[in-house]
Parts: structure tokens; sequence; C-alpha cells
């Protein structure tokens, strides 16, 4: 019985770590797309994308963006595993 009991959680921490993978990836396959949108939106605006104010700004915003989604979803996980 010990070994089983050992397994089980072996098991979840694997699964859990897949997800997190899996959720990263599409994460980023998501971010990609959003950058190249971005990025023509900003050329629009600018008359340029390869203007460098532009594009400090523009990673300005998506690092605070990042952040505080972040944060929103550390908290919730959080919450979820806490109940």
């Amino acid at each position: 019985m010990g070994d089983e009991d050992k397994s089980a959680p072996l098991k979840q921490e694997i699964l859990d770590k897949i997800a997190a993978l899996v959720t990263a990836a599409f994460g980023l396959v998501a971010a990609l797309a959003w950058n190249d949108t971005i990025k023509a939106v900003f050329k629009e605006i600018f008359g340029t994308a390869d203007a460098i104010g532009p594009m400090l700004i523009y990673a300005i915003m998506v690092t605070i963006i990042a952040v505080i989604l972040t944060i929103i979803v550390a908290r919730a996980a959080s919450r979820a595993k806490s109940s």
C-alpha cells in the first residue's frame, strides 16, 4: 500500500506539470498571434512598425498586461486549491 500512496501524488504532479506546459504552449501561440496583430495596428497608427518610441510603448504595455494577468491567474489558482 505504501508504493501506491507515493505514486498517486507523483502522477498528480506529472499531470499538473503537463497541463501547465500545454497551457503555456497555447499561451505562446496566442501571444504570437496578438503580437503580429498589435504590430499591424501600430503600423497603421504610427506609419511604421520600426519606430523605437511606439515599439517601446508596446513592449511596456504588453509587460504590464502580462504581469497583471499573471497575478490574477495565480490568485484564482490559489483560491481554487484552497477550496
